[in-house]
């Protein structure tokens, strides 16, 4: 297809789940995509896990974007972190703010993202392309849209080269907020982190505590399936699929979907979009 796609992994945590994912691994890389983005833990809680994805990915010939949250992290932390990146051969970071670990009173030496993407050009210039996160329907921490239209202005006015946007399945919302960011002089590319639909309670749940909107209609079509699995992946993947068309019809750069580390809907949905 050609499209620009990216796809995102979470570093697993047994033994198994790195053999499940390099199979996934295998199959999502017959879509060429632009980039593999591997997530950081709040505080650097996976820095191994990610580490290790990472230098697979490289190893394989692929362009890997590590995530790097800044909360809990001192300068010399994200320091050695950049040189460790550097080292891997490591051109794209994903720069995020991060959640406070559960426990942690102190948000360390940055606060927000706009920090950390200026701590990673002050430190090393151009060598990385920087992704940033992206809320159509706004962050659930922030005070209003404004401020978090705002925070993201700054972000990018820091020094990113691309943003990514929370999953969301209300393609309005996304080009509303694209709309309200132009206005602002961000002239960045904004891509639609878009979410493949495995099942819908787990959905559901997630959705409400990261702010992502799920419309009624969509609710009460997944819930009227009940039990039947194989009626929700038929309606998810048509639903996400006529979203990804109607994004890329209207402008949208590309596609970041969100892997959940399983290769059969992303593939499905990017050979539907072919």
């Amino acid at each position: 297809m050609n499209t620009n796609i990216s796809i995102e992994f979470f570093p697993p945590q047994t033994p198994e789940g790195v053999e499940k994912l390099r199979a996934t691994r295998a199959e999502l890389a017959k879509l060429k995509p632009e980039f593999f983005s591997v997530t950081y833990g709040a505080g650097g809680s996976t820095r191994e896990r990610t580490f290790a994805i990472v230098r697979e990915i490289a190893s394989e010939g692929f362009d890997a974007a590590p995530h790097l949250s800044c909360i809990g992290s001192t300068r010399e932390s994200i320091r050695e972190i950049l040189a460790e990146f550097k080292a891997t051969g490591v051109h794209r970071i994903v720069a995020l703010r991060g959640d406070l670990p559960s426990g942690m009173a102190e948000t360390g030496e940055f606060r927000y993202a706009n920090e950390l993407v200026e701590f990673i050009r002050a430190e090393t210039g151009s060598h990385f392309s920087i992704e940033v996160a992206a809320y159509p329907e706004w962050h659930p921490q922030a005070r209003s849209p404004k401020d978090d239209l705002e925070a993201f202005a700054r972000k990018v006015k820091a020094g990113a080269n691309s943003a990514i946007t929370q999953y969301f399945y209300n393609a309005d919302a996304y080009f509303h907020f694209v709309d309200e960011a132009r206005a602002l002089g961000v002239d960045i590319p904004i891509v639609p982190g878009i979410m493949p639909i495995v099942g819908f309670t787990k959905l559901a749940r997630f959705s409400d505590a990261c702010g992502a909107d799920l419309p009624r209609w969509m609710r009460k079509k997944f819930e009227s399936f009940g039990d039947d699995s194989d009626s929700i992946r038929a309606f998810g993947l048509d639903l996400v699929t006529e979203l990804c068309e109607r994004l890329l019809k209207g402008g949208a750069p590309g596609l970041h979907f969100y892997s959940m580390n399983q290769s059969a809907l992303t593939s499905e949905i990017c050979r539907r979009l072919s």
